[in-house]
Parts: structure tokens; sequence; C-alpha cells
């Protein structure tokens, strides 16, 4: 299955995205980890890509995207709202691993009637808990601007997000992973809090499933998107 890399212009700053799939099938868009990039989706692309037409989108400070002065959880939200509009979307599917997970939820909070389904890996929103401890800048350069790991770490503990977990109304599937330091006992909790939500744990992965345990979380994945298991990864 190949995979296209584009540009695109979203309020006068460039964006790079990767497409895998058929225009003309359904669109689901998937958002990366801190620090990753739309590539690390290619594997799972290429399965999805057999029903989808899947977008990777670069999240800003990240790999081919734009780099910029502030970075949020908000502002990468109205980013996808954005290359949504840009590439004439009416609704979709969305799915994100950890920080883009965190922007998928806060997305669905915030546009629900946008979305056709959500998908969410290994992450919870921020909570009251002990903030998150700010690495400190290594000496080598990095393929993502640094300014976003203590932006975007720093968010960690505003836990106000929880409160609005039951305005998700879209069908949400969340997967974790069983040997994860994401909390297991929050993951449930959270998708007790979404109205329609399917928690699936996978044993032995740790945060990054769709890394380590791509088998079981393609199967979840098609599962939760009916689509059929004879596609093998």
């Amino acid at each position: 299955m190949e995979t296209r890399v584009k540009e695109i212009e979203i309020n006068g700053a460039t964006f790079q995205y990767r497409e895998t799939g058929k225009p003309s099938t359904p669109t689901l868009i998937a958002l990366h980890a801190l620090g990753e990039s739309s590539e690390s989706w290619d594997k799972t692309a290429a399965v999805l890509g057999e029903k989808y037409r899947v977008l990777a989108l670069d999240q800003r400070g990240h790999a081919g995207s734009a780099r910029f002065d502030t970075y949020t959880i908000e502002l990468m939200c109205e980013d996808l709202l954005h290359f949504a509009n840009a590439m004439d979307l009416e609704q979709f599917t969305l799915m994100g691993h950890s920080m883009g997970g965190l922007v998928s939820y806060l997305f669905a909070e915030t546009y629900p009637s946008r979305l056709e389904r959500l998908i969410i890996e290994d992450i919870v929103p921020p909570s009251d808990e002990k903030p998150k401890e700010i690495p400190s800048k290594p000496s080598h350069s990095l393929p993502f601007d640094w300014l976003v790991i203590p932006s975007i770490l720093g968010q960690h503990n505003e836990p106000e997000w929880w409160a609005h977990l039951t305005d998700i109304s879209v069908p949400t599937l969340i997967i974790g992973g069983g040997s994860s330091k994401t909390s297991q006992n929050k993951l449930q909790e959270v998708s007790e809090l979404i109205p329609d939500c399917e928690l699936v744990m996978v044993e032995g992965a740790g945060h990054y499933v769709h890394d380590e345990y791509l088998p079981a979380f393609l199967t979840a994945v098609r599962k939760f998107l009916n689509i059929n298991p004879c596609v093998k990864p």
C-alpha cells in the first residue's frame, strides 16, 4: 500500500501529512505522539488503507510541519480543525496516540459533529495528579521543536477536560498497553465516562501499542471499524 507525502498551507503555515489509501474511501485522520511524526503510523496505515483513506498529520513543531512560538493542545486541536476543513472533510474518524490522543479527546469534546468514530491509544486526559517532570534539553539535534516538550508536558495537570468527557457522543475505542505507565484504572474511568466507549487492554504492550503489538492493535481497530479481519498486517 503506497503512502504519499504531501504538504498543505493552513493559516499561512506549511503542514506535512502522509496519505494512504484511495480518496474515494472514508477518511481516518491519525495524530502521532509527542516527539514522533506521521511516519509512525505507516505500518498501521498500510493495513487500514485497504478500507480507509488514512491521513497522518505532522502536528505543529514536528517533522515536516512548521515551527511556532507557542504550543498547546488547544492550538493543535484548532490545527486539526483547519486541516479537516482544508481537506473538505465534513466528517471523519479520528485516531490519536499519546499527545495525539489528548488532541483527539479535546477535538471530540469540542467538535463532536465532525467525527464518525474516535480511537484513543494509551492516554488519559490531564489530571490534577503530580505534574509531569520536564526533562533537560539534549545537546544533539532533534526532528522536532524542543519547545513542544515543556509546553505540552506542562499541560498535564489541567484536569478540566475530565468534566467534558460525557460530551463525547461518537462511538469510541480506547486501546491501552497492559504494561504501560498509563494507569489502567484511569483508562477504565475514562471509558466509563464516555457514553459509548469500549476499552481494550493489550497485555504485554507498553505505551507504543501500535509499534510493539501491531497485530493486536489492528485486530481491535478493525473490529471497531467493522473491517474484515482477513486483511493481514
